[in-house]
């Protein structure tokens, strides 16, 4: 069913509008996704969708009829709107007339584990939306089973960390902790181990054991993983570098290890048959 909004005093355009504040996203316990992109990978994942909001701009948008047709034959909610009214409501600066208002998505750590062989990703006061959303991309990527986000981060639901998920905020579970002690708390029961990067590791990344139950420590772009945490990991560890540069963007960084994870693995289960 699609109904027409013409007025920026509607509700539904007033509500869009908030989720641009996180505040508002956690109270009303919903944020939105942009773009063709993001709104498929939003509806194949069966997330909770409260409804969609489109313009004329989805139809000049590759792939964007196809789309329109595809929603319009499932049950949701559709609102539509004229461009100048989608681009009050975008944060983007060429939208692409299309979103969707869906349900905060968080898991409890146990919805996350494997019986074994866990790979989650720890992130310690992470600043950048960006760097946030490439290192969930990146977890994805790589077989991650879940991404830690701790009080200190920037909110895992902004539209930019969103946008820079590329869709992989519907595959990788993403759980959040309000203080990062008791993460590391719950992952230890768990007999996972802390691994932290760390400019001060005497050990390189290819260096440790990655086939095991381990959680990765990402830590903040310009202090690096607290002290506190770094006393209670496991093994802490550093990427090889020839070069000048002093130290990696922390998205780098963590796609650098990542990497070195999958091929260990990728590795002894071809050569152990598993």
């Amino acid at each position: 069913m699609c109904e027409m909004i013409t007025s920026s005093s509607n509700t539904i355009i007033k509500e869009i509008k908030s989720l641009h504040r996180k505040k508002d996203r956690w109270a009303k316990n919903s944020f939105f996704v942009e773009g063709v992109r993001g709104v498929e990978d939003c509806i194949k994942s069966g997330i909770r969708v409260e409804y969609l909001v489109y313009s004329d701009m989805l139809l000049s948008t590759n792939g964007g009829q196809q789309l329109l047709e595809e929603i319009s034959y499932k049950d949701y909610k559709i609102y539509y709107i004229s461009d100048k009214l989608f681009k009050e409501v975008s944060d983007t600066e060429k939208p692409q007339g299309i979103l969707a208002v869906v349900k905060l998505h968080l898991k409890d750590i146990k919805e996350a584990l494997l019986e074994k062989n866990n790979f989650l990703v720890l992130l310690d006061r992470i600043q950048d939306p960006g760097n946030l959303g490439t290192i969930i991309r990146t977890a994805d990527a790589f077989g991650a089973n879940g991404v830690i986000v701790t009080e200190g981060c920037v909110d895992v639901f902004n539209p930019k960390t969103i946008r820079s998920t590329m869709g992989s905020i519907f595959h990788v579970p993403i759980i959040y902790y309000g203080c990062i002690k008791e993460a590391i708390r719950d992952l230890k029961a768990y007999n996972i181990k802390i691994i932290t990067t760390s400019l001060a590791a005497k050990k390189y990344s290819y260096e440790i054991d990655f086939n095991t139950s381990f959680s990765l420590v990402i830590g903040n772009e310009a202090s690096g993983v607290s002290e506190e945490v770094m006393e209670a990991s496991d093994s802490l560890i550093k990427i090889p570098m020839t070069g000048q540069a002093e130290s990696l963007n922390a998205a780098i960084a963590s796609s650098v290890i990542m990497y070195e994870a999958l091929r260990q693995r990728a590795y002894f289960q071809k050569n152990h048959k598993i």
